[in-house]
């Protein structure tokens, strides 16, 4: 139904508004000055950063954090371009983000306008749609084709920009109704097959990964895992369905589990390099493990590798008709309670063995002391972001949530540069809890300027900074590769803690084990964006098994 007039941006602001948007993620910038005064007049806070990067982290933070959609406005040519990495990192996670983009003039176009280019096609690869705007009349419908997109599963990026004259031009208004996306129903004969596999093995292993999450089935999934005792291992936003110390959790036990599993169930991410590309099993004399895959959309089913089974459909629905198939099969949760000893008791021997290192007094100071104090701190429903290589691989293998919902990380992609904008949109979004940003010296180096928004806008967040000198995901390969390294240096010791406290903010260096507990409680009591800077050791590499190629 559509009333009377109002400009352009005052519709694109309404039906963002009525999709759940709360905050607009911007740089300024004169082709979007109709959505800021859309914003102005609808009553959406307006969020202004340093980076058109930050702007459309901060957005698919906040659409990992709240599952609704998050929104960023750029503006034309380098604004839009300075955003791709964003929606690229918003693809892979499966995030729903609308960008909204100024162009130059219809009116002028061909002629050479400023920042006169065409979007879209730097989009198609990176996004579920891209496209430009038809009209200003159509604006209202073209804003909920965006939303409607992005937030069909599976979920992920759109990209639509306006032409400035369109933006500025009268528009009808548009009541605009919002409705879910139907629930996709699993087939319940495949349902059947998996649940026929559960009953056959002995030793499985369920992932659970950040879609669980998303799809918000995080309490089917634990139900499920709890009524047939299965292990689980969590990745990516899957981090906390299962809290810390949960009998089933076996994330320290990884490489056992995987190794000796005869049954692989990964739920919700894709069979990649973080899952060794869906082969599991064959260590120690056992044979290849068979693979299992299920996810919200037929479209995210791995093809690369030879599946047992699969399913696809609404996560919530999946798990629960999978509990129910299991128990028409017979599946017996008791069968499993030797793999899972063993898998508890491999699991409390490596957190044993980690004691003492967490707690190491080595000069210079060991990364893993920087967790074993933070973990003294950090409440139960802190937010933790990770932005950087070795330093938050640490992160990744002892910082266990306790909550669901509680970890970011760039995710497939890799992209760094991700945790101020993760940052921003993380106190925005739980403005009571503790929100902790993990930065490696490298990754600083992308985004830091990004202080500036946080200070401005009131905005307190503890950033931990492991600083090794080096770009050590690449130095330490190189050296075993070469013998030598190039490229691959940073200043030892640099003042990011004087960049933050010059941008308005506190810090400090540490360079003594000692110094590390005090300095993030002072972090934590400051009020104000602070960065606890510290030197790590920088002969320590963190031991991976993969880099991801």
């Amino acid at each position: 139904m559509e009333s009377a007039a109002k400009h352009a941006g005052d519709v694109a602001v309404a039906v963002s508004k009525a999709y759940g948007v709360e905050t607009m993620f911007t740089l300024s910038g004169g082709h979007v000055f109709p959505l800021y005064d859309g914003a102005v007049h609808e009553g959406m806070r307006i969020l202004d950063v340093r980076h058109e990067q930050s702007a459309v982290f901060a957005a698919e933070a906040t659409a990992r954090l709240t599952r609704g959609p998050g929104l960023a406005v750029l503006t034309a040519g380098p604004g839009i371009t300075n955003g791709v990495s964003g929606v690229a990192t918003a693809h892979f996670n499966g995030s729903p983000v609308v960008v909204l983009g100024g162009r130059a003039p219809q009116s002028r176009w061909g002629s050479g306008a400023l920042q006169e280019m065409d979007h879209p096609p730097l989009f198609d690869s990176i996004s579920k749609l891209a496209f430009t705007g038809s009209s200003a009349e159509t604006i209202g419908q073209d804003v909920e084709m965006a939303f409607r997109t992005a937030l069909a599963p599976h979920r992920g990026p759109v990209f639509l920009d306006f032409y400035m004259d369109h933006l500025f031009a009268p528009s009808p208004a548009r009541d605009t109704e919002t409705l879910s996306p139907s629930p996709l129903e699993p087939d319940t004969d495949a349902l059947a097959d998996i649940a026929k596999l559960i009953a056959a093995a002995e030793r499985p292993v369920l992932v659970l990964g950040s879609d669980v999450w998303m799809d918000r089935a995080e309490e089917a999934a634990r139900d499920f895992a709890e009524e047939y005792r299965l292990p689980v291992i969590p990745n990516g936003q899957g981090r906390g369905i299962l809290p810390a110390g949960h009998e089933l959790l076996v994330t320290r036990a990884r490489g056992l589990a995987f190794g000796q599993a005869d049954l692989v169930i990964v739920v919700g991410t894709p069979l990649d390099f973080r899952l060794g590309y869906g082969w599991f099993g064959g260590k120690d004399g056992a044979p290849l493990a068979k693979v299992v895959h299920i996810a919200d959309a037929a479209s995210q089913l791995a093809t690369h590798v030879g599946l047992a089974a699969s399913a696809a459909g609404d996560l919530s629905l999946t798990f629960w008709g999978l509990a129910a198939a299991c128990s028409t099969a017979g599946v017996d949760p008791k069968a499993y309670a030797p793999w899972v000893a063993t898998l508890a008791e491999a699991s409390a021997a490596a957190i044993a063995g980690d004691a003492e290192l967490l707690a190491s007094d080595a000069d210079p100071i060991h990364p893993m002391r920087i967790y074993g104090e933070l973990g003294k701190i950090l409440a139960d429903d802190a937010v933790v972001i990770g932005d950087g290589g070795d330093f938050v691989s640490y992160a990744g293998k002892y910082v266990e949530p306790r909550n669901p919902g509680n970890w970011l990380d760039p995710g497939p992609y890799g992209c760094l540069g991700t945790g101020l904008g993760y940052s921003i949109a993380a106190r925005l979004a739980r403005p009571s809890s503790q929100v902790v940003l993990l930065l490696g010296d490298g990754a600083a180096g992308f985004s830091l300027m990004d202080v500036d928004t946080l200070v401005r806008h009131r905005l307190p967040v503890v950033m931990i900074c492991g600083n090794n000198g080096m770009w050590g995901l690449e130095k330490h390969p190189m050296q075993l590769l070469y013998g030598y390294d190039v490229a691959a240096d940073l200043q030892p010791q640099c003042r990011y803690d004087q960049v933050v406290t010059a941008l308005g903010g506190g810090g400090e260096l540490v360079t003594s084990p000692s110094e590390i507990g005090p300095a993030l409680r002072r972090a934590f009591d400051s009020g104000v964006p602070y960065l606890v800077n510290i030197a790590t050791d920088p002969a320590v590499a963190y031991p991976r098994n993969t880099t991801g190629i």
